[in-house]
């Protein structure tokens, strides 16, 4: 906390001045934990922590403070929450981030399954995806849909043929 000089002072005078040489600002975070990263600090703090045992999660949500920075990488984050929460880098999902206005400070949420097992059940695939877990769907999405058409105006031994061109 900063003290001010006393207001019966009204211009500045030394003594006042003095008031502010003296202070100290301590490097400590109140919460949090400071990380140090290519000469660059930053500070993560949890928030709304539960422990989810029907989904076997750990759940919160995740305040990055980087003054220093732009923003700070997924892949970083993984690394640390890895190292704090004492768990595979596999087993976390990051998502939702959201800077704040004017930079030095992002939230979003954290997911931290039990295993890997777990993850893969109940993340959603489009998560998966992006962890290259699954794999990539392939084509276009315009010509699923016209075979999709012309399927349903089909009877007979034709179906049976265009099904089995189609690959499941």
């Amino acid at each position: 906390m900063i003290r001010r000089p006393p207001r019966s002072t009204q211009s500045r005078s030394s003594a006042a001045s003095d008031v502010y040489k003296r202070q100290v600002v301590s490097t400590q975070s109140t919460w949090g934990q400071f990380y140090k990263l290519d000469k660059m600090t930053v500070v993560i703090r949890t928030k709304k922590f539960l422990l989810n045992q029907l989904l076997n999660r750990k759940q919160f949500i995740v305040e990055v403070i980087h003054p220093d920075r732009p923003n700070v990488p997924k892949t970083e984050l993984k690394e640390l929450l890895a190292k704090k929460y004492r768990c595979n880098e596999n087993q976390i999902s990051l998502f939702g981030f959201h800077t704040q206005f004017g930079g030095g400070r992002s939230q979003g949420y954290c997911l931290i399954y039990n295993n890997t097992d777990y993850f893969k059940k109940y993340e959603p695939k489009y998560r998966l995806r992006r962890e290259k877990l699954i794999e990539n769907r392939t084509g276009s999405r315009k010509p699923r849909k016209e075979l999709k058409r012309k399927l349903k105006k089909v009877r007979g031994k034709e179906l049976v043929k265009m099904r089995g061109t189609v690959k499941k």
